[in-house]
């Protein structure tokens, strides 16, 4: 029997693809105009770093509740309610009020964003033929990767010419289109699976990340030695021990645990973790080396970062289609290794090195992403059965904000902890006068980057092994 096919796949696309595109991106655009902020709003450095995190540690505590809400209520719904929330908080945030209407604006912004994430890859696995799918996941991981990275350089290009409500103003009138598209294509019905909610396994999950991000963000500022900030930690893993043995032992749990028997999810899974881990080492650290080190305009800066979200959207839905006709592990290993080319190439940027250089291992490491991305998630999806797409979905997209947000709060310490170092003193922020100082601390940054990605890429030999292994038996 021949699968049906939805006529109007093409716009469902791109109406996900485009909040898809957009709740990404509020995780990372903000970086760059903190100082900004920070001045306009009266407040110091490190109060504006929560306009950032509380984003993106809201998206991660509520992903997997929206993601099992999905798949009960139907995905579709979900991701409508998601969009219009997004849009609202987008207009909160740019009202330029307080920090604490900016704060209540992101954490609407958040949960929106999550409720969009949880089921985007759901409803494109749902709406395309397996013919056709590899493509179009291709284009969602497109939409992601752009999203999560092209901060910085969209905020640069946007700040250069606009105030700084404009970074959150912008979703309005392209979520509005969104929208309307959604509500013309998406379809009006879906198949549903009530089921009772794991109330004690959210909350012992909400827990957990509430404390262990407490723990980092605290810890960053008053150090990681202090008891209250060990006990923290001791608590979020007392936490975490509790929420895997009350999924194992409820009826309907949060996590269905036995997904992570699949190689192919898990490992899919775990890779796509540490490769964003590895994209936020240079995400965060890139700013300061364009604009304090080498002394380059914020819309400049913005101009050349925007080299990786260029080459990705090109390379991604390429990968996507190759995937469909060759072994898609194979693409995910080559990708990762020209990730790693990539690494290694920001390792010998210095004060003198070349724009055209930079612009060469940024556009290579767009590249590798592309190959690696498309695949990667096009195997994580498919592997799973269709009633578990929700959920699915749901820590697919947890994989990529946990690794968004591990990788700004380890690349910040890593970075100022090395310069502290090589400086002979604590330091907290750029040392003007010292690029050589932020140089060294670029340099062991970046060298975590590459041992990151090393593990990733011998995560997905591994799978390529068992894959071969399966396919014999």
């Amino acid at each position: 029997m021949s699968e049906q096919v939805n006529p109007r796949r093409w716009m469902i696309l791109i109406s996900v693809g485009i909040f898809t595109l957009m709740a990404t991106l509020d995780g990372s655009i903000v970086n760059i105009a903190l100082p900004v902020i920070s001045k306009n709003l009266h407040i110091g450095m490190n109060m504006a770093e929560w306009v950032v995190s509380i984003y993106l540690v809201t998206i991660c505590i509520f992903l997997l509740m929206f993601g099992k809400i999905a798949d009960s209520i139907g995905k579709i719904k979900v991701f409508k309610i998601g969009s219009i929330l997004f849009i609202a908080g987008s207009i909160v945030c740019g009202l330029n009020n307080s920090l604490i209407v900016l704060l209540l604006g992101r954490v609407l912004q958040a949960i929106g964003a999550s409720m969009a994430m949880a089921t985007n890859n759901g409803i494109i696995t749902q709406t395309f033929p397996l013919s056709e799918r590899g493509y179009a996941l291709g284009y969602i991981g497109s939409f992601v990767s752009i999203g999560a990275i092209a901060g910085p350089g969209i905020g640069g290009i946007i700040l250069g010419h606009f105030h700084w409500s404009y970074i959150f103003w912008i979703n309005l009138p392209i979520g509005i289109i969104a929208l309307l598209l959604g509500y013309f294509n998406l379809p009006k019905t879906e198949s549903t699976n009530p089921k009772k909610f794991d109330t004690k396994g959210f909350l012992a999950y909400f827990v957990t990340l509430l404390l262990f991000f407490s723990a980092i963000f605290i810890g960053q500022a008053v150090g990681f030695t202090k008891p209250y900030i060990i006990v923290t930690f001791v608590v979020a893993l007392i936490c975490l021990w509790l929420f895997l043995r009350i999924e194992k032992r409820v009826a309907n749990p949060m996590i269905e645990l036995r997904i992570f028997k699949n190689h192919n999810f898990t490992l899919g899974l775990v890779a796509g973790f540490f490769i964003f881990i590895t994209n936020f080492f240079f995400n965060v650290v890139s700013p300061f080396y364009l604009e304090n080190a080498l002394g380059i305009a914020a819309s400049t800066a913005g101009y050349i970062l925007m080299a990786f979200p260029l080459v990705q959207v090109v390379v991604a839905p390429i990968s996507g289609k190759i995937s469909a006709r060759v072994n898609p592990i194979i693409l995910t290993i080559v990708g990762l290794v020209v990730i790693e080319i990539a690494q290694l190439g920001y390792l010998a940027f210095n004060l003198k090195t070349s724009i055209w250089f930079i612009l060469l291992f940024i556009g290579l490491n767009g590249l590798g992403n592309g190959l690696f991305q498309a695949p990667n998630n096009t195997m994580i999806m498919s592997s799973v059965e269709t009633h578990d797409l929700g959920i699915a979905g749901g820590l697919n997209a947890l994989s990529r904000n946990l690794g968004m947000i591990i990788g700004v709060s380890v690349s910040t310490t890593v970075l100022f902890l090395s310069m502290s170092q090589f400086y002979g003193q604590p330091v907290t922020t750029y040392i003007e006068g010292r690029p050589d100082i932020f140089i060294d601390g670029m340099r062991v940054t970046m060298t975590f980057a590459v041992v990151i990605c090393l593990i990733a890429i011998v995560m997905s030999v591994v799978r390529l092994i068992k894959s071969g292994r399966s396919q014999n038996e």
